[in-house]
């Protein structure tokens, strides 16, 4: 099946054709008839898939015929994090670029006055974060009286976060005759009931078991000692030929301090976290993109819809709470029929979240094994450096990192680290662990980037 034989118009199919898509995937073959007949839909795909295209393209056709009224968007999508909104908002400017719609962008980190100001001009595109969304709202800045369709996207992820109370005050506030869009991963039963709610007889569109395997990515579990898991990492780093790499970590103290660690191993690494303003995570991420550094070591705030081409390598520094999480960290490797390694650094104390990650994804992961990996010493901070992209060279052969002698590690290196304040405590509840995002998302600081944007010549 070709895109030319979904029904999408020719100046969409313009842009579709100058991006370099020719066909379309199983979910948007399966989604972007149902959303063109105006049918309330459910889709059910894994991270990775092309889910955004399946509402994008539609939407753009649908939106061209009519115009926008000050303070009332004709259409919503919803979002759980900043860079997902930021990331279909890009999706829009390159798919709608023959077609003179207005968007708008509203998320933390903006000044909220130039928000306004884009709506009172009026837009076609409404792009959010719950909690921005809200506070708009209920400022009087904003109408949703004229809304007449909705994407509620990551709908697992909004259920994480805490934000589910918000959409469906939102959706309370939304024409009762409108057209409403749910897309996700999973389909736990909070998220059923959504849906049962708020979707009036949807089509239900699943083109792969929810957290099923992708077979585009290698996985593997690594075990190790709670002290030892920089030394791991490390090993890891070494025996892999890294291109470009995603680390995770489930809080975001941990985030700073591998990230430092590693830069002072010489690597080009970067950090992305909740507690980052926006402009210096937009900035962070561009660095990554643009191959300035390799490495980025992040929170789940990066775990979903994040799309970095050429990510050779995900490592899970700290085996995920929520097995759904593991999938969507993942999920950033292998992306787009690439292939991808994953590997996840498991303790004792992570038995009990390697059960549950296996029991969801069905599949029982390979312990990789660590007698390929040996540990480059981490620095001192004031030694000089050459900074590295880790791995191996592209000439073939040991780089420079393998030709220091094994088994230097200096003193420092072998004090043990202090074991931290929270080990061994229970996860806390889910809304309150992902708090890169939380229901406030109401950064106050300045933001580069764009916040109303016309399509067309």
């Amino acid at each position: 099946m070709k895109f030319a034989d979904l029904g999408l118009s020719d100046e969409l199919l313009r842009a579709v054709t100058e991006a370099g898509y020719d066909e379309p995937t199983p979910i948007q073959a399966g989604a972007i008839p149902s959303v063109l007949m105006m049918r309330d839909m459910i889709g059910i795909a894994q991270t990775g898939t092309g889910k955004t295209a399946s509402f994008v393209l539609p939407m753009i056709d649908i939106l061209a015929h009519g115009r926008a009224r000050a303070r009332m968007p004709r259409s919503l999508i919803l979002e759980p994090t900043r860079e997902l909104a930021a990331q279909v908002a890009e999706n829009f400017e390159k798919y709608g670029k023959y077609h003179k719609l207005s968007m708008a962008l509203l998320i933390g980190g903006v000044q909220m006055g130039d928000q306004v100001k884009a709506l009172e001009k009026g837009v076609d595109v409404l792009i959010a974060t719950p909690g921005r969304l809200m506070d708009l709202f209920e400022r009087g800045k904003i109408l949703l009286t004229g809304c007449n369709m909705l994407v509620i996207d990551e709908a697992d992820r909004m259920l994480d976060m805490g934000f589910i109370p918000d959409i469906e005050n939102i959706c309370t506030k939304l024409p009762a005759n409108r057209q409403t869009l749910l897309f996700s991963a999973t389909m736990p039963p909070p998220i059923k009931k959504l849906a049962d709610k708020f979707l009036s007889n949807p089509k239900t569109i699943e083109v792969a078991r929810p957290a099923s395997r992708n077979e585009n990515i290698e996985q593997f579990v690594v075990k190790t000692a709670e002290r030892g898991k920089r030394d791991t990492l490390r090993g890891l780093i070494e025996a892999e030929d890294v291109g470009t790499a995603i680390i995770f970590c489930n809080r975001k103290t941990t985030v700073r301090e591998l990230a430092k660690s590693l830069q002072r191993s010489g690597y080009q690494a970067g950090e992305i976290h909740g507690d980052m303003d926006q402009s210096s995570r937009i900035a962070e991420l561009d660095r990554f993109k643009a191959g300035t550094i390799n490495i980025l070591v992040a929170s789940d705030v990066a775990a979903r819809g994040l799309d970095v081409k050429g990510v050779s390598h995900v490592f899970n520094f700290d085996a995920p709470w929520h097995p759904d999480d593991y999938v969507h960290r993942i999920g950033r490797t292998g992306r787009a029929g690439a292939k991808g390694r994953a590997f996840t650094l498991v303790t004792p104390s992570d038995d009990e979240a390697l059960d549950n990650i296996q029991k969801l994804t069905g599949y029982q992961i390979p312990v990789y094994d660590t007698g390929k990996a040996e540990a480059r010493p981490e620095r001192d901070s004031d030694e000089p450096r050459e900074p590295r992209r880790g791995g191996r060279s592209e000439r073939g052969g040991r780089s420079n990192a393998e030709k220091t002698p094994r088994g230097t590690k200096r003193a420092a290196e072998k004090k043990p680290e202090a074991p931290k304040k929270d080990a061994g405590r229970k996860p806390a509840p889910a809304a309150s662990r992902h708090d890169d995002d939380g229901p406030d998302d109401g950064w106050n600081g300045p933001m580069p980037g764009f916040l109303s944007v016309g399509f067309g010549n």
